[in-house]
């Protein structure tokens, strides 16, 4: 996720406009080609993030460090950290009424990260996560909204982020026999809701969360994804597999794993845009963001596949603690390494301060992304749901403070992109 390409009722879901298609409609889970994506991600949950959850790892002294989940359970132990930690963690931070919630404020689909330690004995992580994919599979149903699993972590990581699990300097996930066992745990997520009885709720399983590129073989990538769809269609042939684009232009996979190339069907692309990962970045103005959303559509918009922005947020800011590493500052303030001073960060992460004009400048760069995503993708999934003192990045507290349009459609600025 830290990264950027400069990208007990029934619940009532909403419906979401058509997009044209160079496919046919996907049987399976969600109108694929006909109906949009407006989904919002459930970051932080199955997979700790500690910008996400500040509190869970400040309980520590730092000389412990407790920087990602790999080191919570190693330093703890699995036992100590799955009892004290992450059962209590799981059981609270995302329950039926948050699925609700999603669903009255018109999203349609959530997308559910989740590590390779919930499938898998490897490394020192706890597991336990499993029932609780179930659990939210099942609370979707109640409310209306179809789902995407995401393995969000492999191991030795695929990308160094925490969000994989394990923060490193360098990803080691294509070392050892790590490809070989992510595909394990992958065929057991895709074993179970490849299956027709889930054919009513999952959109999609997306076979691995941001590979990092430019530090891995693409090649490797590539045999991996095909493999990990070859593993899909021997349960199912109309599951959709989602691939996640590792930071290449989408249209780069243009004629591979399409009806051309072995006869591969019902396959989306996942791209994912921010704009805070560098210091050009966090130094433009709130007219700049919402322009640059605009010129980045070339970046993904021409791919031969379904193509979805499956992580995005309204964050104009590098801002919430610890959102390039515990322990790590922002580029924002200066605080971040060899970073240059650009806006104080007192109040960014305080909703209930936020000036007038800020509140503006966020919704108005929500809706460029919006209009845009909707425009020239199959459609969006936010991120994220919750957090604990994020508020560029809670679609909950932003919904409240009236920032992210409700209903979904609803428009407060007219013009997205401005000419200066």
């Amino acid at each position: 996720m830290l990264f950027t390409t400069v990208a007990l009722a029934i619940c009532v879901a909403s419906s979401a406009l058509a997009l044209p298609s160079k496919r046919a409609t996907s049987p399976s889970g969600f109108a694929w080609g006909n109906e949009n994506i407006r989904g919002v991600n459930l970051g932080g949950w199955l997979v700790l993030e500690p910008w996400i959850t500040p509190s869970i790892f400040q309980q520590y002294p730092r000389e412990r460090g407790i920087i990602d989940e790999w080191t919570l359970t190693k330093v703890l132990g699995n036992q100590t950290a799955h009892d004290e930690v992450l059962r209590p963690h799981w059981d609270s931070w995302i329950q039926l009424e948050d699925i609700q919630r999603i669903a009255d404020s018109g999203f349609n689909l959530i997308r559910i990260p989740v590590g390779h330690w919930a499938y898998n004995d490897l490394g020192p992580y706890a597991r336990g996560a499993a029932p609780y994919v179930d659990a939210a599979i099942d609370w979707a149903r109640q409310c209306g909204l179809k789902v995407m699993i995401d393995l969000h972590g492999a191991p030795r990581s695929q990308n160094g982020f925490d969000n994989s699990g394990r923060k490193m300097d360098t990803p080691k996930w294509t070392t050892g026999d790590t490809v070989e066992r992510t595909l394990e745990a992958l065929q057991k997520i895709q074993t179970k809701y490849g299956h027709s009885s889930y054919d009513d709720v999952i959109a999609g399983i997306e076979l691995l969360n941001e590979p990092l590129t430019a530090e891995l073989d693409l090649k490797t990538i590539k045999q991996f994804s095909r493999d990990g769809y070859g593993q899909q269609r021997a349960v199912s042939q109309t599951r959709v597999v989602i691939v996640q684009d590792g930071f290449e232009q989408p249209s780069s996979y243009n004629g591979w794993l399409t009806p051309q190339d072995n006869d591969s069907q019902w396959v989306a692309i996942d791209h994912h845009e921010y704009q805070v990962f560098t210091d050009e970045l966090v130094a433009m103005v709130p007219w700049q963001h919402r322009q640059a959303v605009c010129n980045n559509a070339w970046f993904y918009s021409h791919a031969d596949k379904w193509t979805f922005i499956g992580e995005w947020s309204a964050a104009m800011t590098d801002c919430a603690s610890a959102l390039n590493g515990y322990g790590i500052g922002a580029r924002y303030d200066g605080t971040y390494p060899s970073s240059t001073f650009v806006g104080s960060c007192d109040n960014i992460n305080f909703i209930e301060t936020w000036s007038q004009q800020f509140k503006d400048d966020t919704r108005g760069y929500i809706e460029a992304q919006l209009e845009t995503f909707e425009a020239t993708t199959q459609g969006w999934v936010f991120w994220t749901w919750k957090t604990e003192a994020s508020p560029e990045w809670d679609a909950q507290r932003l919904i409240a403070a009236g920032i992210f349009p409700q209903p979904l459609t609803s428009r407060k600025f007219g013009q997205i992109c401005e000419n200066h």
